[in-house]
């Protein structure tokens, strides 16, 4: 239940794959309007603060979420998927993990560049190792903002194959992310 099998995800991996889906949608949806504040807006301030606090908290998921995979492996593929989908999901899924860590890597680069420590919620703080190159925040920043409308684009892909297998294929590849038992 809580496990992968063979022939399903578990509990844990399907409650990860959504937490980091919901978390990315959000830190996506927030840096696209954080950039856009003015000085004057409330949020000037607020807004940088929650993103950089939920980045955090995916980091954390972020690392669970591979140790899991890395402890308890994915179901094997349905048996009707064709080699070439078999290989574009694995590489996809390879970017997605990368992409993200570095994602999360330049947004640490960029809020720590200055020295200072990164609040969580102001109830932590993760601390800076400060500046490690000439230009660090500009060259994170835009390694950042590359690396996350990238990635959007290709969780796109990842939901429109998942879509494809579910309305077109009719397999069971959705299903068992969404934990809905086959019935036939």
């Amino acid at each position: 239940m809580f496990k992968n099998t063979q022939s399903r995800y578990g509990l844990v991996s399907i409650g990860l794959h959504w937490l980091t889906a919901i978390a990315v949608l959000t830190l996506f949806a927030l840096g696209v309007w954080m950039v856009e504040l003015t000085y004057y807006s409330a949020w000037y301030k607020r807004a940088p603060d929650l993103h950089k606090s939920i980045g955090v908290l995916l980091m954390v998921l972020t690392l669970c979420r591979l140790l899991w995979r890395w402890l308890n492996p994915a179901p094997k593929s349905l048996p009707g998927h064709q080699r070439w989908e078999k290989l574009a999901a694995g590489l996809v899924h390879r970017l997605l993990y990368l992409m993200l860590l570095g994602i999360l890597i330049s947004g640490y680069l960029i809020s720590t560049a200055d020295g200072r420590a990164i609040g969580v919620f102001s109830l932590i703080e993760l601390p800076s190792l400060g500046l490690l190159f000439e230009g660090q925040a500009d060259i994170a920043g835009k390694v950042h903002q590359y690396l996350a409308y990238g990635f959007i684009a290709l969780v796109t892909l990842h939901g429109l194959g998942a879509l494809k297998h579910h309305f077109i294929d009719k397999d069971a590849s959705l299903k068992r992310m969404l934990n809905i038992k086959e019935t036939q």
